[in-house]
């Protein structure tokens, strides 16, 4: 486990091997997330084009992804239990199974321009787990090197590369889909990159002393954490919470390129809206590292999950370019600001066993993607129309985000947070 709290040092010099850190943890999540997982969106209209896969298929295909997401995160939150029942297990360090994550997501996804549909689900689901392990991983060594330098807020760092990822994947699909490209063809292409991307960091994912461990006993509470009597209420809130966000999000993030061609045909923009998406993500990550110590990050929270459910509006409310581009950029920005948030809030609750808990919160959030492409799939059966199915599909999912906005506001009533430290919040890291 990392240390949790570090004193505060912004008027400070940052500590040599800072960024270097969380660039790399940038690029590995670049590389798991925004290729690994989200490059199947851009590419959706180019498969669908090609007739290799219809809507209903291309559904069936995301949560066979988001279904190794959650089982990844599971595997990830039990760890420490395995690794206590079965003395012989390696205590492999973190960052070489960043590593090995890497090269897994580069090889699955090149896999997936083999024109062998009947293997397609299996693919999806590997990555899924890949981009999972990847991301608890990562996040574990990044934040503890980085709390251990003196500067946890530069986490917020590592979480601009998934946007990263969504706008290079979704840049690069655009010119595909100019050039008439296949859809295999970029699979290949987006593969080929991802083994360019892992080596320019793979000298610096290494060392480090956070490993797989077993489960340690029980350790006292570190100053600042929740109280043990409703610590455990506002874990279970914070995890369901949590799940809501994987389900509100998943249905414009996998289906928002088809929505838009099916609002707006012949439109030369129609490749740009997921960009812009994730554009919104880096600039939402890089604007949470900027805020000041002390907030409650519940109410942050909220905040963002109601951004997002505005965002989804925009888009229903004015199916146009602008409509369209607000949306976007508005689901966007909290994307993995909530992430950052919520593993925050885990260190608060859960300090001696956040590593679990970072992957409990992991799987649930799968859990909530794993909902949203069948969703679209039954009423897109049911409904009288793609665009009837697609708009109730996203009038549920900004529901959802309103409800989870909710659930915080309670908490952070219900729950005060004890009065901050002289020292500083508690950093994120495992």
């Amino acid at each position: 486990m990392a240390s949790t709290s570090q004193p505060h040092q912004e008027s400070s010099p940052t500590p040599h091997g800072a960024w270097p850190i969380a660039l790399a943890g940038l690029v590995a999540l670049a590389v798991a997330m925004g290729i690994g997982r989200f490059a199947f969106t851009p590419l959706l209209p180019m498969m669908l084009s090609d007739g290799v896969v219809d809507l209903p298929t291309a559904s069936w295909l995301a949560s066979a992804n988001y279904f190794g997401y959650m089982l990844g995160a599971i595997l990830c939150t039990l760890q420490p239990w395995l690794w206590a029942r079965f003395k012989g297990l390696p205590s492999l360090a973190y960052s070489s199974l960043v590593r090995a994550g890497l090269v897994a997501t580069g090889v699955l996804t090149l896999a997936m321009g083999w024109h062998f549909p009947a293997a397609w689900p299996l693919l999806r689901f590997a990555a899924g787990v890949t981009s999972a392990v990847v991301f608890v991983f990562t996040s574990g060594w990044c934040l503890s090197q980085l709390a251990k330098r003196g500067v946890p807020a530069m986490g917020g760092i590592i979480y601009v590369g998934p946007g990263a990822g969504i706008v290079v994947s979704g840049l690069f699909a655009t010119g595909m889909v100019a050039w008439h490209w296949t859809a295999a063809t970029g699979w290949m292409l987006f593969g080929a990159l991802s083994f360019v991307l892992a080596a320019l960091v793979w000298h610096i994912l290494r060392g480090g002393d956070e490993r797989l461990v077993a489960l340690a006993p029980r350790a006292a509470a570190l100053p600042g954490a929740a109280p043990q009597h409703h610590g455990h209420a506002e874990m279970t809130l914070l995890t369901l919470a949590y799940g809501l966000a994987g389900f509100g999000y998943i249905i414009t993030a996998t289906f928002l390129p088809v929505i838009a061609r099916a609002a707006l045909p012949g439109s030369a923009w129609l490749d740009m809206f997921w960009p812009i998406f994730g554009l919104g993500v880096m600039l939402g990550a890089l604007l949470a590292t900027r805020l000041p110590p002390g907030k409650d990050f519940r109410l942050l929270l909220a905040g963002c999950y109601f951004l997002q459910a505005l965002g989804i509006a925009a888009s229903l409310w004015s199916p146009s370019l602008a409509g369209f581009a607000i949306g976007s950029l508005m689901l966007g920005m909290p994307f993995t600001a909530i992430t950052f948030f919520a593993m925050q809030e885990v260190r608060r609750l859960k300090p001696a066993t956040a590593a679990s808990f970072m992957g409990l919160l992991t799987a649930t959030y799968g859990v909530g993607q794993i909902l949203g492409p069948p969703l679209v799939a039954v009423l897109l059966k049911r409904t009288p129309s793609a665009s009837a199915g697609f708009t109730l599909s996203l009038e549920i999912a900004a529901a959802s985000l309103l409800v989870g906005a909710v659930m915080y506001l309670w908490m952070a009533r219900a729950y005060p947070v004890l009065p901050a430290l002289p020292a500083g919040p508690a950093a994120v890291g495992k």
